[in-house]
């Protein structure tokens, strides 16, 4: 009996020990994400030292000089938005590698973001939804945001809705539901270019840029929409992280436990959709950032979605932040797009998994 007590206690200290671990590894994600969105503030065109940084953010006046000008208008909401994409594309993918329990998904690889990203371009040239111009930092704004945001949960739905009955079908590998993603993002893709071809040249060039995953597109009004996008979902996936959990062994037993696997991953994608299509609708498409942060998070934190889903929010937002400082500085004054570093740092990541055949 003594021997049972003792071997409970261990089992428990060591449930407790490695819960405390995983805990202060999220906090020190948090730091490294305070840290960097710090640095991200004070580089660009114009670098700003940390007391300066400090006196624009603190003090009122000096949203009237250079210094506030920069700081409010254009580092704030830019790196405010960079967090935000970064944790909604990450939590996104992490979902999404559970429910289709497939490690190569992500919003990205399985094509939701080039559905997204047509019904944007659809709302843009053929609903007027942008606003095209020649002149100033961009070549598009949107005008009629919630009407993007629609089309865009719409094209990124479609693309779910296909998915999700390629994947309940008998016999169909991860490797295949990868293929199908790539099979809609070469269709979303024509489309596009389809709706390119009979708009003008400046629809063209607005919308070819817009496509270009950019955060320098994200406003305050853009942050807000995109925060409401990320809160909603996460609150749910984190609510809902003992089911998660539960799917990784498969719908039997996860039926056997109590979980209604059908609203579950209904659910679960959809909502996964939706902040998906906000970012896309407003930054363009920004690829492989939800197939990096949840494989990285699962060497530190494991598959505990207690652990995994906030870990994968952090290390997204941490990731992006990150690509979009390198494409800052790498070749000054031009901003080269976040999209572009984040393709160049995915795609050798994605051929990895996809050689070792990694499933679960």
């Amino acid at each position: 009996m003594d021997c049972v007590v003792s071997e409970a206690g261990r089992a428990i200290g060591g449930y407790r020990k490695e819960t405390a671990r995983k805990t202060a590894f999220g906090l020190l994600l948090l730091v490294l994400l305070c840290g960097v969105f710090l640095l991200s503030l004070g580089v660009g065109s114009l670098r700003l030292s940390v007391p300066e940084i400090a006196d624009a953010l603190l003090n009122q006046s000096a949203a009237a000089g250079q210094h506030g000008f920069v700081m409010w208008g254009i580092r704030l909401p830019r790196s405010v938005g960079a967090v935000l994409a970064g944790a909604s594309l990450g939590v996104a993918g992490a979902v999404m590698q559970n429910i289709l329990r497939n490690p190569l998904a992500s919003p990205f690889t399985i094509g939701v973001s080039q559905g997204a990203g047509f019904g944007a371009a659809f709302a843009i040239i053929a609903l007027g939804a942008g606003q095209f111009h020649r002149t100033g930092s961009e070549a598009v704004t949107i005008g009629a945001p919630y009407v993007v945001i629609f089309s865009a949960f719409c094209g990124s739905l479609l693309t779910v809705a296909f998915i999700l009955a390629l994947s309940s079908l008998r016999r169909i590998s991860p490797e295949a539901v990868i293929l199908a993603g790539v099979a809609i993002s070469a269709f979303f893709g024509a489309a596009t270019m389809l709706l390119q071809y009979f708009a003008s040249d400046v629809q063209v060039a607005a919308t070819v840029f817009w496509t270009f995953g950019d955060i320098g597109k994200a406003g305050w009004q853009e942050n807000m929409l995109m925060a409401v996008a990320f809160v909603i979902p996460f609150v749910w996936f984190f609510s809902m992280r003992w089911s998660l959990n539960a799917a990784q062994w498969g719908d039997d037993v996860a039926r056997s436990l109590g979980v209604p696997m059908r609203m579950l991953r209904l659910t679960a994608m959809t909502l996964a959709c939706l902040s998906v299509s906000v970012v896309t609708a407003f930054l363009g498409i920004i690829g492989f950032v939800g197939l990096i942060a949840p494989h990285i998070m699962r060497l530190f934190v494991g598959n505990d979605h207690r652990f995994l889903v906030p870990a994968s929010a952090l290390f997204g937002g941490l990731f992006l932040l990150c690509a979009d400082v390198v494409g800052r500085i790498l070749m000054p004054p031009v901003i080269i797009p976040v999209g572009i570093i984040t393709s160049f740092a995915g795609a050798p990541l994605f051929l990895y998994f996809l050689i070792r055949g990694r499933t679960r």
